[in-house]
């Protein structure tokens, strides 16, 4: 009897869940969809009945915004069950939605404990884990529009800031609903549109950081295609060129819910077909060509009469002119000098916050309360002008919450001065490598580091507007803000790539030795896999706590990154951990896997090491597979300091030997010479 009256609760489960929806014969198929076939229920199991139970009552769980949360069981047994609806779409249709999800999920995955399910207004997910807040990924889908931008840098250029304003809005809408969509005009005549959403049992700062790793990934996976969509479990994103949404305000959730005339959630909506009058749009391309026409005209006929004028005064420029620089759009940017030469008490000992390559860093704190970081080019640095442009027009169209934020700059005759956000934790280097200082930072706190100092590096490697390589890459260019956010600093030495480039080559080496790339140092050739490279040093100093060629072994010192490899390769990666990390409560297994992927940045190959793209993924998801890092670049023996920055120009030449010689063209202190396998000879000048 009791068997029996089993079979038959088990029976009306299934009689339940059959009779969710009217159409239940023929649900439409989902655009994409998981079933982890790691772990299985058995058939009549308390799991079955558990996962019947909860799929059967989850659609009567709506938070009033289209999201659906239950879990039922105990134990092994337990079921955890939730559901997203878009959250443009009306009541009617998300029920729709979630009822096709139930029935389809479970004929697609019918023993599986983990499935996840995707259609185009709402996704399904259940699994024996924990789904609320889970950050772990095993599975994404990324759709990409075949049809390419006709101007790729103008689209990437109004594609960018649209969907993380709409990341911002969506991370602020409360724990009912996070999701918003907008548009923006591209080239005058087009327009974007996007929209993102995270599932609202996420906190701000999760969702804004689940959407800021989705976004990066446009770059990579998206460049110049008019339409693409990123889907995660917790968050996703679409933007295209037509409307493909129902809400065009942003921000918080609307009440009540958004009206849409219901359609069938089968796939993705098709763009609609052109109905622009040909007629209209002729009429418009020659008035603009007409407007553009005249004003060129116009312009160019007030220019020469100016340069005439001036030809005639024959007047000298006035003496401040010799002193200031073409800073273009960013004097909006500049302070007055006797300001921030009051906020810094006239440039006090007792402000001095350190000294760096180009000059001294100073504390300050203006009328209004602000405190700010003033760095003070050395009068007598002989780039010092180059570098100071370069950071002012360079990091001033930079925005990302890994990059230090750059206020302004001064300029008062000879002095030159860049005005900061103030880290009050400092940079990285005073904590790290400071044996009493750097138990402040467990493992926790310095993976947080790491991954925010990977999204930085992607974000200019990737994502900004012109592919960046910031060449200077170490622990003293990380700052650090009241919550240890990391901040990658000092821009004077980046250099700016079109998108479509990969790597150039420089008779100008700039940089820290230590963290030098080998191609880089020793034959100017640099991409972003130099960053890579410094980044990798960087990671390993993270996890020993102690700088590149400085390790303490025992009562011997030796080479971080030689050590580090044998003693990874011979199954002793535990030898290189700061003890502080071991009696800790961070997981030995993830510190490893951190040694494991800063390997793999040091490579000698370049074509060996990953992106930071890859690199991003591997600190997010302990499900990738590493692959085997090859032996590092050993070349960096040498009585060198490590810490030493470079400014190296030279020109190149080839003896009778057939060996490349080196010779510097310029030298502003007494200089080390030392030998590189017997092949090449360098003077390195100390700054």
């Amino acid at each position: 009897m009791f068997i029996l009256a089993e079979k038959f609760l088990l029976l009306l489960s299934f009689i339940s869940i059959s009779l969710i929806h009217t159409t239940t014969l023929a649900q439409p198929d989902f655009f994409s969809y998981f079933c982890d076939s790691a772990v299985n229920y058995t058939a009549n199991s308390a799991y079955q009945r558990n996962l019947n139970t909860a799929l059967s009552t989850l659609p009567t769980t709506n938070n009033g915004f289209g999201f659906y949360n239950l879990s039922i069981g105990q134990g092994n047994d337990t079921v955890n069950s939730a559901a997203l609806c878009r959250g443009d779409v009306n009541l009617d249709v998300c029920r729709t939605c979630l009822n096709d999800s139930i029935v389809k999920l479970r004929q697609l995955c019918p023993i599986q404990k983990h499935a996840i399910g995707y259609y185009d207004y709402c996704l399904l997910k259940y699994s024996n884990e924990q789904l609320l807040g889970a950050r772990n990924i095993r599975f994404y889908v990324y759709m990409a529009n075949s049809e390419n931008a006709t101007d790729i840098d103008r689209f990437n250029g109004a594609l960018g800031p649209l969907m993380r304003e709409l990341r911002g809005d969506a991370a602020a809408g409360g724990s009912l609903q996070k999701f918003a969509s907008g548009n923006t005009s591209y080239l005058g005549l087009s327009t974007i549109y996007g929209l993102v959403q995270c599932t609202p049992d996420l906190s701000q700062l999760q969702c804004s950081d689940c959407l800021e790793d989705a976004i990066n990934r446009i770059s990579q996976w998206f460049n110049g295609k008019v339409g693409g969509r990123l889907v995660l479990p917790m968050c996703n994103f679409r933007y295209e060129t037509y409307r493909f949404f129902n809400q065009s305000a942003r921000g918080a959730p609307p009440s009540p819910p958004p009206v849409l005339q219901p359609s069938p959630p089968i796939t993705p909506p098709l763009p609609p077909p052109a109905k622009n009058n040909n007629t209209t749009r002729t009429v418009i391309i020659i008035t603009v060509i007409v407007i553009v026409s005249i004003i060129l005209i116009a312009s160019l006929c007030i220019i020469m009469s100016l340069r005439k004028k001036k030809r005639q005064t024959n007047s000298p420029p006035a003496p401040e002119e010799s002193e200031t620089m073409d800073i273009g759009t960013a004097e909006s940017l500049q302070y007055d000098f006797d300001i921030v030469k009051a906020a810094t008490n006239d440039f006090s000992e007792e402000n001095k916050l350190g000294r760096g390559g180009f000059g001294t860093v100073y504390k300050g704190k203006l009328e209004d309360g602000n405190q700010i970081a003033v760095k003070r080019l050395a009068l007598d640095s002989g780039q010092g002008d180059l570098e100071f442009k370069n950071e002012v027009l360079l990091v001033a169209k930079l925005q990302h919450r890994n990059l230090v934020r750059l206020l302004g700059f001064s300029i008062e005759g000879r002095e030159r001065l860049l005005i900061y956000e103030f880290m009050p934790n400092a940079s990285l280097d005073q904590l790290i490598f400071d044996p009493i200082k750097r138990t402040i930072l467990d493992w926790e706190k310095r993976y947080n580091i790491i991954k925010g100092i990977a999204k930085g590096l992607l974000y200019l490697h990737e994502d900004s507007r012109i592919r960046i390589i910031h060449r200077d890459m170490k622990a003293s260019n990380v700052l650090l803000d009241a919550q240890m956010t990391p901040k990658i600093a000092d821009f004077g030495m980046a250099r700016l790539f079109k998108t479509e480039e990969t790597q150039g080559d420089t008779s100008r080496i700039v940089g820290t030795y230590g963290y030098m790339a080998p191609e880089y140092a020793m034959h100017g050739q640099f991409s972003v896999k130099s960053d890579v490279f410094s980044y990798g040093v960087l990671l390993l100093e993270m996890v020993t706590g102690q700088k590149n060629q400085c390790f303490q072994n025992e009562d011997s010192i030796e080479d971080l990154l030689s050590f580090a490899w044998k003693s990874w390769k011979n199954g002793m990666a535990t030898n290189i951990i700061d003890p502080t990390l071991k009696t800790g409560s961070g997981s030995l297994r993830d510190i490893i896997r951190s040694i494991h992927i800063g390997l793999l940045c040091v490579q000698e190959n370049i074509n060996d090491r990953p992106t930071m793209a890859t690199i991003v993924l591997m600190l997010n998801s302990f499900s990738i597979t590493l692959p085997v890092p090859a032996e590092p670049a050993f070349f960096m023996h040498s009585n060198i300091n490590p810490e030493m920055s470079l400014l190296q120009e030279y020109t190149s030449s080839t003896g009778s030997n057939g060996l490349e010689k080196t010779k510097i063209s310029k030298s502003r202190s007494r200089s080390s010479q030392y030998s590189v396998n017997d092949v090449s000879i360098s003077d390195f000048v100390a700054r």
